[in-house]
């Protein structure tokens, strides 16, 4: 999980980034009150019990707050990792949609595959002329090469006397 959540915070997903920036947005104050209200004054018990907020080194004028920049970091972490939960379950969720999909065109291929080889086994759509053994299409009553009428009778004469010949 450490490893996919690593990938996902390194990754510049476009889509990635908006989800976290809308989420991060509508969590803003409850992951504030979170990490200001609860995680900083846990970890103040380990510090000595000051607040964490007010921790800063001095140099000069100038105050360095590090202990709000902790704090924000904190906060982003919780933000980055509830948007990482929610794209891992939505991804989850595409996941199996795109499985169902794939089963689904899968039995469609097969049922229409099934239809071609019944149409297949009930008329060709083509047949030879036996007069002059041109392809023509199966429903002709008369060859468009050499005009001959198709009879199934004469066709089956005809096919007889080209196998006496062959011989």
């Amino acid at each position: 999980m450490l490893k996919e959540f690593k990938e996902f915070a390194t990754r510049g997903n476009v889509i990635d980034l908006a989800i976290g920036v809308i989420i991060g947005g509508g969590f803003q104050k409850i992951v504030n009150s979170l990490v200001n209200d609860i995680v900083m004054p846990f970890v103040s018990i380990f510090t000595g019990k000051i607040d964490f907020n007010d921790m800063m080194i001095n140099i000069g004028n100038t105050s360095i707050k590090y202990g709000s920049f902790i704090t924000n970091v904190i906060n982003f972490l919780i933000i980055a990792f509830s948007v990482f939960l929610m794209v891992k379950y939505l991804n989850k969720i595409n996941k199996t949609l795109e499985e169902q999909t794939k089963n689904i065109n899968k039995k469609l291929k097969i049922h229409k595959d099934s239809e071609q080889e019944m149409e297949l086994e009930t008329e060709p759509e083509t047949k030879i002329c036996p007069y002059c053994l041109s392809e023509i299409k199966f429903k002709a009553s008369r060859c468009p090469n050499c005009t001959s009428i198709l009879d199934d009778v004469q066709e089956e004469i005809v096919g007889e006397q080209l196998q006496i010949e062959e011989k």
